[in-house]
């Protein structure tokens, strides 16, 4: 078939990598000038660097380099994507700063409107299926501000983290940093020694995990299927139901044990900044490391945090540039920097198409966060954002295309829609509505792994199941799986299969 992938980040190149070798012909389309996603250099801000380590965030088949720090940096994130796309000659299929400005069905498939980002020209391509791997951190994200007139006309800026790419643009300002998530603070550590002043406005303290809690590495604590365990999935199975039933104690004493040596090593206690909520909270919408140097930096005052507050306007005061903050207090502010996340868009949906992708609140209806209920021809890749993201792509990029081969057999939608919405109001409730649109699949990336591999069908053994009890999921153990599943459309070669339409077609 011939295929079209929207996005070149870790699900765009893996969706044009396993589906190639199934067969297919597939095009990528980048509006970015480079491969990468949220590592373009596009969207790069001073101090970016992964979330859990090199071991655990690469393909199955493709390690990142043993050169690599433990936590590698935004630019080598990047440099390891195009790595990757070399390695795989995968260059030919992917067409950079070309944004995809419509995409609509067709008869035999889609027609996407292109436009080059560059020059501006346009361009109209036909495909039998659509791969959409635009990523659920698409659009950034800044809240709509009263006084916002005022305070640019004092010369304030205002800017998501993702367009600052380089310390000097805060060199000598009075930075004031929105929201204390992951990118809040590595923006505002980065910046500090060359701002005049760093405040960071925090709504809500969230719990900051370590990367070496009590001297062990963090991934033994979250990256394993115990770390995940200690959390209750929808289904709990196996030594879960266990941790959720009779043994509740133990999994609470761990979980408290933990918070106060989080609390004790951070200084939390003597810095004023232990949330409100137990630790158990951590795991609400996405895992956040706490970024090297921000206990120091506060302590030592450098960066200042205003917790439980908000900016209530931005202002001119004394004709300098300000913020008022909902305690009543008045910043000096030459720029706002808003780490305050990202929204979700498929902008080159008709309005009437993504209503039938998505339920009354807005969140996508996509069966094992890939296939949608009666949109036919087209699937999602990298809508399951997971610890192991590079990995959970690349498993969705497996299974899409043995539903290409008519290989999966599914239930028929109406049950599945009722699975959907169980499963949808169980995740606004278990994370306060911090679900991506139904895309975060966080702690529960092994559950999201484990459910799309019984789909085809085939798994890593059930001892190496249990070793990641206790150890890090290795994506390398996973790479055999893609060798098992070509081997298997070379047994089907020559016969009949259903058409893939929509959901169970």
């Amino acid at each position: 078939m011939r295929i079209g992938v929207i996005g070149a980040g870790f699900a765009g190149l893996s969706a044009v990598k396993v589906l190639r070798q199934f067969g297919h012909e597939v095009t990528v389309f980048e509006r970015a000038p480079d491969v990468g996603g949220v590592w373009s250099r596009t969207r790069r801000y001073p101090g970016v660097e992964t979330q859990n380590n090199r071991d655990s965030y690469c393909f199955s088949d493709f390690p990142m380099p043993k050169s690599y720090p433990e936590w590698p940096t935004g630019p080598q994130v990047q440099e390891y994507l195009v790595a990757y796309v070399e390695r795989f000659d995968l260059g030919k299929d992917i067409r950079l700063d070309t944004d995809v400005v419509s995409a609509e069905p067709t008869a035999s498939g889609w027609q996407l409107t292109t436009q080059n980002t560059v020059t501006g020209e346009r361009d109209i391509h036909t495909v039998e299926y659509l791969i959409v791997a635009n990523g659920i951190f698409c659009y950034p994200f800044i809240p709509e501000f009263a006084g916002r007139e005022e305070y640019e006309g004092a010369g304030g800026r205002i800017l998501h983290t993702s367009q600052i790419h380089q310390v000097e643009d805060a060199r000598g300002r009075n930075v004031v940093v929105v929201g204390y998530g992951k990118s809040a603070c590595d923006f505002a550590v980065a910046v500090s020694d060359a701002a005049a002043t760093t405040s960071v406005i925090a709504r809500e303290l969230i719990w900051k995990m370590p990367k070496r809690p009590g001297g062990l590495n963090m991934k033994y604590l979250l990256l394993t299927r115990m770390g995940e365990g200690l959390f209750r999935y929808i289904r709990p199975r196996g030594f879960e139901r266990f941790l959720h039933g009779r043994g509740k104690p133990v999994r609470d004493g761990i979980l408290a044990g933990l918070q106060a040596l989080v609390t004790r090593q951070l200084r939390l206690k003597q810095l004023g900044l232990v949330p409100r909520d137990p630790l158990e909270t951590i795991a609400r919408s996405t895992v956040s490391l706490a970024t090297d140097g921000f206990s120091e930096r506060v302590e030592q005052g450098i960066i200042a945090v205003r917790r439980d507050t908000v900016i209530e306007r931005l202002c001119a005061e004394n004709g300098r540039p300000s913020v008022r903050l909902s305690d009543g207090q008045v910043l000096s502010a030459d720029l706002v920097v808003s780490g305050t996340g990202w929204q979700q868009r498929v902008p080159f949906f008709s309005e009437e198409l993504e209503r039938r992708l998505t339920d009354e609140r807005g969140n996508f209806e996509l069966h094992r966060q890939i296939q949608p209920l009666d949109v036919p021809r087209v699937s999602f890749c990298g809508y399951n954002s997971s610890f192991f993201s590079p990995l959970s792509a690349e498993v969705a990029a497996w299974w899409i295309a043995c539903f290409l081969m008519g290989e999966i057999q599914l239930p028929p939608s109406e049950q599945v829609r009722g699975q959907l919405q169980a499963r949808l109001r169980w995740m606004e409730q278990r994370t306060d509505g911090h679900h991506a649109r139904g895309t975060n699949v966080i702690p529960f990336s092994m559950h999201n792994i484990d459910e799309m591999l019984e789909d085809v069908r085939i798994n890593v053994s059930a001892p190496t199941r249990a070793v990641q009890w206790v150890l890090p999921t290795n994506p390398a153990v996973y790479a055999k799986i893609e060798a098992q599943l070509l081997e298997r459309r070379k047994s089907l070669a020559g016969q009949p299969r259903a058409e893939p339409d929509a959901l169970g077609g």
